[in-house]
């Protein structure tokens, strides 16, 4: 078990985190004759070692996703999902959102093709509440930061709220609230190609830098946002507003994740920012929830696909869970840090 311990520790710390990376940057500017206890120089650090490690990350990782999920285009996702019925289309369609690296707003046109097709409407909800949400790149990531219990309980927590949320709109019978254009669009099912593997590659290669290029301003804005927390925001400012003291601490960063656009790659070192500042983990992570299921651009788009009560239903059901999950991780901080 020991020699387990120290395998699991080296491949959390560096491989996944970069820890030597930190160390590196940390050394080169010490060379460099700069104080790295030095409020300045410590962001430049955070700053230089969190854009590297997340941009690294996020190059690999999308480009795995996108090989795997080169085996799901959506004619087959859809026959996929067409074999299946009640809660366990639900449960297969917030599975495949999991092999879909896409951010809010990229995963409502899948959304509307699947609702188009005929697919339950239920189930159309759970592909797009845990495709944004709960992608296996975020399952990695935040195994870097915060661990792999914490990570995979994040995963689970995910998808049993697209679980629950699809259900829930399947079995109100929404379907009445969904654009009339949407329904009478159709759908023309169209085998997809069989692809070589070299397609697959060039396939995976073209989504890792049209991904890439598309979210790397975000990583800029979130790491320079967790530098000045890490290194500016007085530690008793976060603690009074997102610590243990304050019960509505995460209903506070779920509401205020909620308007804003990016995704898990996006939001990470904010996260980790704030948990180094003393704020709970549940309130950290519902920030994140909030911000990468719910942004305002993603609820615009999809407000000309359904009618406002599905809108505000929607919207109610993932924010209801995003605030629970957020409580249950609080609850559970001691067994995970």
């Amino acid at each position: 078990m020991p020699i387990l311990k120290t395998i699991w520790d080296f491949l959390q710390n560096q491989i996944l985190g970069m820890r030597w990376l930190n160390d590196l940057i940390g050394s080169v500017l010490t060379v460099l004759g700069m104080d790295t206890s030095n409020r300045w120089v410590g962001s430049i650090q955070f700053f230089a070692y969190d854009v590297t490690k997340i941009a690294v990350l996020l190059c690999v990782l999308i480009f795995m996703i996108s090989y795997i999920q080169s085996y799901f285009p959506p004619e087959r996702s859809k026959k996929i999902l067409g074999r299946f019925h009640g809660i366990w289309a639900n449960s297969v369609a917030a599975l495949l959102g999991t092999v879909t690296p896409f951010c809010s707003c990229s995963s409502i046109p899948l959304f509307i093709g699947f609702t188009s097709a005929g697919l339950p409407l239920g189930v159309t909800f759970s592909f797009l509440i845990s495709s944004p949400m709960v992608d296996l790149g975020s399952l990695i990531l935040l195994m870097s930061i915060f661990g792999a219990k914490t990570a995979v309980l994040y995963v689970v927590f995910g998808l049993a709220i697209a679980i629950i949320g699809g259900t829930l709109i399947e079995k109100m019978n929404m379907e009445k609230y969904v654009e009339s254009f949407i329904r009478a669009a159709g759908n023309v099912d169209i085998e997809s190609p069989d692809l070589t593997k070299r397609d697959r590659l060039i396939y995976a290669k073209e989504q890792t830098l049209s991904t890439f290029k598309k979210v790397i301003p975000y990583i800029l804005v979130g790491v320079g946002i967790g530098a000045i927390i890490h290194n500016w925001i007085p530690k008793d400012w976060v603690v009074s507003l997102l610590g243990r003291k304050n019960p509505f601490g995460v209903i506070l960063a779920t509401l205020i994740g909620i308007p804003l656009y990016a995704d898990t790659f996006g939001t990470i070192s904010i996260a980790e920012a704030l948990l180094f500042k003393g704020a709970q983990l549940g309130t950290v992570l519902s920030f994140m929830m909030g911000v990468t299921t719910l942004s305002l651009p993603s609820i615009i788009m999809l407000r000309k696909a359904v009618k406002p009560k599905l809108l505000a239903l929607f919207i109610a059901i993932c924010t209801i869970g995003i605030i629970i999950v957020g409580y249950l991780f609080n609850a559970l901080q001691p067994l995970l840090v």
